[in-house]
């Protein structure tokens, strides 16, 4: 049975969530860093990408993916864009810590996996790609080393650019480029929209991408627990 989403208010009720960098600064156009108070009121018309405050709701997630995922409450008028919700006001209530490190790393191993399918069409006898994401959840899970991990990415980045001319590049460079991130976050990030744009080769792009959103809740509910 598919669990439910506990936790995860709707915007009728005045909880959103947003991603930010670790000492609390904006992610995108702006170096603002954000209080544990009531952020100030934003006057004038609410404008996405111009004038208020950028939050999300759990749909909008895997647009925005970022270093620390927080709860935020809300206040006052607000407009609803594609990707995104434009509020008059927030504060940062607190940080959603089911995704970390760990999670991060696991989740852009099934991203990249759930689109390998693409690279062994075109490379049936080439298991680079998967050793490496299967190096990735073993390092996630602390069970090899950094070291480890390096040498199943360069033999996985090698099969990647040996795919170059083919249909499998971008599947290939996903698996590959998860791996080699320092940044956990940015490792998921670059999974997730390398497989969205390998899956829009396969012209199955919003397909990957509920799965994508659907596999994020998963681990931000912290069901992946023991």
């Amino acid at each position: 049975m598919k669990p439910n989403l506990t936790g995860w208010e709707g915007i009728e009720s005045g909880w959103a969530y947003k991603f930010l960098n670790a000492d609390r600064t904006g992610t995108h156009a702006t170096h603002y860093k954000y209080t544990l108070g009531w952020q100030p009121l934003i006057p004038g018309r609410l404008i996405a990408c111009r004038n208020g405050y950028h939050i999300l709701r759990p749909d909008d997630l895997i647009e925005w993916l970022a270093h620390v995922l927080w709860r935020v409450e809300f206040r006052g008028d607000y407009i609803l864009n594609k990707d995104k919700v434009v509020a008059r006001q927030i504060r940062l209530h607190s940080i959603v810590d089911t995704w970390n490190e760990r999670t991060a790393r696991l989740f852009a191993a099934d991203c990249a996996e759930h689109v390998l399918h693409i690279y062994t069409r075109q490379c049936p006898n080439n298991t680079h790609i998967a050793e490496c994401i299967h190096a990735v959840r073993e390092y996630a899970d602390n069970k090899i080393t950094r070291e480890q991990l390096a040498a199943a990415w360069a033999a996985a980045w090698a099969a990647a650019g040996a795919a170059a001319r083919a249909a499998a590049w971008g599947a290939a460079r996903a698996a590959a480029w998860a791996a080699a991130r320092d940044a956990a976050w940015a490792a998921a990030r670059d999974a997730a929209w390398g497989a969205a744009r390998d899956a829009a080769w396969a012209a199955a792009r919003d397909a990957a991408t509920k799965w994508q959103t659907e596999r994020l809740h998963y681990y931000l509910r912290g069901e992946n627990e023991d």
